[in-house]
């Protein structure tokens, strides 16, 4: 991840208004690869805790996410669901930003889950969308397309503004999130 990011020229859209409160950033599973260096541009000293996958592939994520300084919490939509929703809500009423792939672990690619609207009601955190779309990449076969930016080309990375969830229905807060992360997906 160090080589593509350095060997990259890199362009962030950021947003103008960042919450000092916590937040919850949103960004594509088949996309999370580069999503680190994005958070570092909001938060100089890192506090945040990132949803995985109690899976083989979400421990190696676990670690790595360790080397950036960022906590996690191991489960999902699928498993362990109410456990999961339960500390991510404590975690952001502790003061800590959360990190989630609303359309894994296992898909379908591109969806919204309910579990990112239900903590941003609860809490009334705000919502950014991050994105990071490389100029050149592989792309893998698997169910998320998994996005590998290769080096010497440009990593642009795109930031939504604070996303305000509360008093929307549940179909229309998952619109809503959908079409603000659809805006830079590859």
């Amino acid at each position: 991840m160090r080589l593509i990011y350095l060997t990259n020229k890199k362009i962030f859209h950021l947003s103008n208004n960042i919450p000092t409160d916590p937040v919850i950033f949103a960004f594509w599973h088949g996309d999370l690869l580069m999503q680190p260096y994005l958070y570092y541009q909001f938060r100089k000293i890192p506090k945040a805790n990132v949803l995985i996958s109690d899976h083989f592939d979400g421990s190696l994520i676990s670690k790595t996410m360790g080397y950036f300084k960022l906590g996690t919490i191991a489960g999902s939509t699928n498993r362990n669901a109410a456990r999961v929703l339960r500390e991510a809500i404590k975690t952001l009423k502790t003061g800590t930003d959360i990190g989630i792939t609303p359309d894994g672990p296992k898909g379908p690619r591109y969806s919204v889950s309910d579990g990112i609207v239900i903590m941003a009601q609860k809490t009334g955190a705000k919502v950014i969308v991050y994105n990071c779309k490389p100029t050149k990449y592989w792309q893998l076969g698997s169910w998320d397309k998994f996005v590998i930016p290769k080096p010497f080309g440009t990593l642009e990375f795109f930031s939504s503004e604070p996303v305000d969830l509360t008093g929307l229905e549940l179909a229309d807060a998952k619109k809503l999130l959908f079409d603000k992360m659809m805006l830079h997906a590859l």
